[in-house]
């Protein structure tokens, strides 16, 4: 994916990556799919998807990173979910990826020693989703983000992410004490947060990229 990386401070660099996208040119179709990416410089010269480099260590017999998700949500229609979590094991300091519904089942580890900030602990946590606008006809791109409908449709229309926590000193798991929402333009994407019994801390995101108001 492009992305357009200014001066970031160093306790900024060090990042660990997790998602789903479409990526035709990668995987030769556009399912969505299960990946990850590191960098220890802000994707200057370390760090890759997933395995395609040495650093992730893939510990899993069940769920290749790169596999395509199945089954999806439909607009209108039946939701899917995935539980993700990424911790940080406190006898080695490796930062371990797990999915399931108790976070049960471990996906593999970043070793500590790609990282120097984050020998410690993370200072920022992010969410969301990315797109790859190249502009190469002059205009923004008309690649979709999540279901590619805007936040404000809400459930079974809109993307989504939920009960959105962190890991305190003592090792709980608490809601997020501070989620702030950025849409960098929100006429071809954008995001609306808030917080319910239903839901935990959320957000809706996505858009459709290109239309009358995103040129």
């Amino acid at each position: 994916m492009e992305r357009d990386i200014p001066d970031i401070p160093e306790e900024f660099k060090p990042l660990e990556e997790m998602e789903n996208m479409v990526y035709p040119s990668m995987y030769g179709d556009s399912q969505p799919r299960l990946f990850i990416y590191w960098t220890s410089d802000a994707y200057q010269k370390t760090g890759c998807y997933n395995l395609q480099c040495p650093g992730f260590v893939q510990t899993s017999t069940t769920l290749a990173l790169g596999a395509a998700i199945s089954p999806n949500s439909i607009y209108n229609g039946q939701q899917f979910e995935i539980k993700l979590m990424i911790l940080k094991d406190p006898t080695n300091g490796n930062w371990l990826l797990k999915f399931g519904s108790n976070f049960n089942e471990e996906i593999g580890y970043w070793p500590s020693s790609l990282f120097t900030h984050l020998n410690y602990k993370a200072t920022t946590i992010q969410f969301g989703g990315e797109i790859m606008n190249r502009k190469s006809t002059g205009s923004h791109t008309s690649t979709q983000m999540g279901s590619g409908h805007f936040a404000e449709e809400g459930f079974g229309k809109a993307s989504y992410f939920k009960n959105l926590q962190v890991m305190d000193s003592n090792r709980n798991l608490i809601p997020l004490p501070n989620l702030q929402v950025l849409a960098s333009n929100q006429n071809c994407y954008n995001i609306k947060g808030g917080t319910n019994h239903f839901m935990g801390n959320y957000f809706y995101y996505g858009g459709p990229g290109k239309n009358d108001k995103c040129p």
